[in-house]
């Protein structure tokens, strides 16, 4: 049994590969695939690629891609979520915050520096015409963290996942003014370059098994019933949520690459693009 060590955020997105480690499939082809959750989110997770501590992660596309350009020995395999993220802007619930124009020139708490709290608080920031060089950001680690930030006054305002942090709102922690799509696919599967190497007929194993999953993910019967009792969330969001997401069984298109180091690098987040061969791993 080949034992892959692989990450993610444990959140609804990454249910299919629940599914598919409690039903055996990785093991009927002699994988042995070990998840491990990570709250803190894309920086941590990179972090890990990068110190050889996971062979795969399930990570948000901005965050891998301008890891990549800082040197980490990673390739993205695959595509995972074909549709946007979308970010839901949070303050306080008691907060005198209300509208996105009282943020401007607010401390956003974030997970860690090169996260997706960190990245889409600059293109929140472009989006609403701030001037993005003058962001000020709070490290929270995680959800918990930011919970204590906000509601102490450490940090103003939270970039997080929309629905997994209704459960915030529903409970009158966080009180959410906007959101903030990703303008571009929001996760996909990432390998590093060693596991590639060494073991690309497992990689196309894994991929064949996700992909079935995914490709049917909807269609499975009281889906939604499970995720909202799994994580404990209201049947009509989960079911909103639903509507919206489409996971994706194709590579990142070169075009959409170009388009996410363009926008890193407008907002100065990266030094440099790279040649799309240095990100994307195409072969299978």
């Amino acid at each position: 049994m080949k034992k892959v060590k692989i990450i993610g955020v444990p959140e609804h997105f990454n249910f299919p590969w629940q599914l598919a480690i409690e039903e055996g499939a990785f093991e009927t082809r002699g994988i042995g695939l070990e998840w491990s959750d990570i709250p803190e989110g894309t920086g941590k997770m990179a972090q890990l690629l990068k110190v050889g501590e996971a062979d795969l992660a399930i990570i948000l596309t901005e965050g891998i891609v301008k890891s990549i350009t800082e040197g980490n020995a990673v390739k993205i395999v695959q595509e995972f979520i074909a549709s946007p993220l979308l970010w839901g802007i949070h303050v306080a619930h008691g907060s005198d915050f209300n509208s996105l124009e009282d943020l401007q020139g607010k401390t956003a708490a974030i997970s860690r520096f090169g996260s997706g709290s960190h990245l889409m608080a600059y293109v929140n920031g472009q989006n609403n015409g701030w001037n993005t060089e003058e962001l000020k950001f709070k490290v929270v680690d995680n959800i918990e963290g930011a919970v204590a930030a906000l509601s102490e006054g450490s940090a103003d305002y939270f970039m997080w996942e929309r629905f997994m942090t209704k459960p915030l709102v529903d409970q009158k922690i966080f009180r959410r003014i906007a959101d903030c799509p990703t303008p571009w696919p929001c996760f996909v599967v990432a390998a590093t370059d060693k596991f590639i190497a060494d073991h690309p007929g497992t990689l196309a194993h894994i991929l064949d098994v996700i992909n079935v999953y995914t490709e049917d993910f909807k269609n499975i019967p009281s889906i939604d019933k499970t995720i909202s009792n799994t994580f404990g969330q209201q049947l009509e969001d989960i079911q909103h949520w639903i509507s919206l997401t489409k996971w994706s069984q194709k590579n990142l298109d070169e075009s959409t690459l170009r388009s996410v180091q363009n926008t890193l690098l407008e907002l100065k987040l990266i030094d440099r693009a790279v040649a799309p061969i240095k990100i994307l791993h195409t072969s299978k």
